[in-house]
């Protein structure tokens, strides 16, 4: 599962992401999610509050910086990584959480 904390520094994330608004320049198509039982994966996030709830650390940066590029999405059938060959998965889920 896929919960997120956002940290306010980029040194301590566990991962850089990029939000942006083309759904085609997108690595992950990210649906939000309201409760932990809900998050699934790398695409269904749960966003917390409490860094140590959180599966992972992720810092907001610009496109340059970033290693994945998200786009949020509306509908849970539209998540998921765009090329599933080239998908990082379990990006999400390095806090010793399983997912």
């Amino acid at each position: 599962m896929a919960r997120i904390y956002q940290t306010q520094t980029m040194g301590e994330a566990d991962i850089r992401v990029a939000l942006v608004n083309d759904r085609g320049q997108a690595d992950l198509w990210i649906h939000r999610v309201s409760s932990w039982g809900l998050a699934r994966g790398d695409a269904l996030w749960f966003i917390t509050r409490n860094r140590f709830d959180a599966t992972s650390w992720v810092y907001f940066c610009s496109i340059g910086m970033a290693q994945v590029l998200v786009c949020f999405v509306d509908d849970y059938g539209e998540a998921g990584w765009r090329d599933p060959e080239r998908a990082k998965r379990g990006l999400f889920l390095r806090r010793g959480f399983g997912g």
